[in-house]
């Protein structure tokens, strides 16, 4: 694993992943949108936790020496894996994750308990929008095409 700004060391490997963990990726996404429409709330939390072991081996390690490297190069640190942790201490703040019953109607739902859903709705939106744009930053998510690269083919 590499430190935070520590160059990579190039490797060419014999057996190359890539595929297979963007496969895996794509599998984690179609179950955690599964889980979301169906209000199955904590299947589609530990679908996004999932992702982020997916996504994790390639987040810099933030130690007490990398943050001393980056103060005196006088760079910022960005501390991913610590911006996930804030939204999972959130989303513990409101647990246990309550499933959403699609049989159970609204007025026979306490007040409380709808707005515990509602929070936790929001937090693990917000859970799956940090990891795709991770996985977007990490390139192994969407990418887009600059029109420059068009131009400059010809």
């Amino acid at each position: 694993m590499v430190e935070y700004g520590e160059e990579p060391e190039f490797k060419i490997s014999d057996y190359n992943s890539a595929f297979f963990i963007n496969q895996r990726l794509h599998n984690l996404w179609l179950d955690a949108n599964n889980h979301k429409r169906s209000g199955a709330y904590e299947a589609w939390n530990a679908d996004l936790d999932a992702v982020w072991c997916e996504l994790a081996g390639d987040v810099p390690i933030i130690d007490e020496k990398n943050l001393k490297k980056a103060k005196e190069k006088g760079k910022e640190i960005e501390d991913i894996e610590g911006d996930y942790k804030k939204i999972k201490l959130k989303l513990k703040e409101c647990t246990p994750i309550i499933n959403w019953n699609q049989r159970t109607t609204f007025d026979k739902t306490p007040k409380k308990q709808i707005e515990m859903k509602t929070k936790q709705y929001q937090l693990l939106t917000e859970k799956e929008i940090f990891l795709r744009r991770l996985q977007n930053k990490q390139g192994k998510g969407t990418k887009y095409r600059d029109s420059l690269d068009d131009y400059m083919d010809n």
